[in-house]
């Protein structure tokens, strides 16, 4: 699935509506994982409302889940405790919302190669994230690599979980470009599990979030590697502001960076 996916920006919701009708993308809500909209119950539903209310299909939509400190493979029962409620959290909001899925973070230490940790984190996640599927079963659920300095880990997730036909990766190009450097590698590991994936542009030191075309990006290279490896998935455009986004689509239509 090609579809295009752009950030919502509530605060100029006309203007991301026009976008997405513009060139048929989908929304990719970021609003969900912010630690005080979570907290704060009465400001949650009004934006779930908000959304709500917007006269378009949300089937194909999705929305970032809970990330920040969250670790489901934690050795601390408190640690994983409170991330099973906030991951349950983002996908009852998916849910209610009626959307396709949600994407999350692997969130390990990517340098903490103590062979036992990296155990605990991939057999903790596969339980933890096959109940989740169980629980919620009209859902996607997407992983994402953050930190991640190889994709060996998230590829090794991901093929304990490829009889889960709602599980796939949600590839940050650019993050595997800032934190992995060696990029063919990550592609060719991750290929067959990519369900959706991440891009905006960066000066490859610092997760910028710039507009395509705008860094240090090749995306010749990243086209040639999606073509290369057979890659069909759908794509979020990673910045917030519309004008961004809207120079972002020129420039790949201009250059026939995948999928335009």
């Amino acid at each position: 699935m090609k579809t295009l996916y752009i950030i919502p920006m509530a605060e100029r919701i006309e203007e991301s509506m026009a976008l997405a009708k513009e060139y048929n993308a989908a929304f990719e809500y970021n609003d969900f994982y912010v630690p005080d909209l979570l907290e704060d119950k009465e400001a949650c539903r009004r934006r779930i409302e908000f959304y709500k209310s917007l006269q378009r299909d949300r089937k194909k939509d999705m929305l970032h889940g809970a990330f920040l400190d969250i670790a489901v493979h934690s050795d601390d029962p408190k640690i994983r405790e409170i991330s099973g409620i906030r991951i349950r959290q983002s996908l009852e909001i998916a849910r209610e919302l009626g959307i396709r899925g949600v994407v999350f973070h692997t969130n390990m230490i990517a340098n903490f190669r103590l062979k036992s940790y990296q155990k605990n984190w991939i057999e903790r996640n596969v339980r933890f994230f096959q109940q989740m599927l169980e629980e919620y079963g009209e859902l996607e659920i997407f992983m994402e690599n953050m930190f991640d300095e190889t994709p060996d880990m998230l590829a090794a997730l991901a093929e304990r979980m490829q009889e889960q036909e709602r599980f796939h990766v949600c590839f940050d190009y650019g993050h595997a470009l800032i934190f992995g450097r060696d990029i063919k590698a990550w592609v060719k590991a991750l290929a067959p599990y990519i369900g959706h994936m991440h891009i905006n542009d960066n000066d490859l030191q610092e997760d910028l979030h710039e507009t395509v075309g705008a860094g240090s990006i090749n995306w010749k290279e990243f086209t040639d590697f999606i073509n290369e490896y057979g890659i069909q998935s759908s794509l979020l455009i990673e910045m917030k502001e519309p004008e961004k986004q809207r120079a972002s689509i020129r420039y790949m239509k201009e250059q026939g960076i995948y999928p335009l």
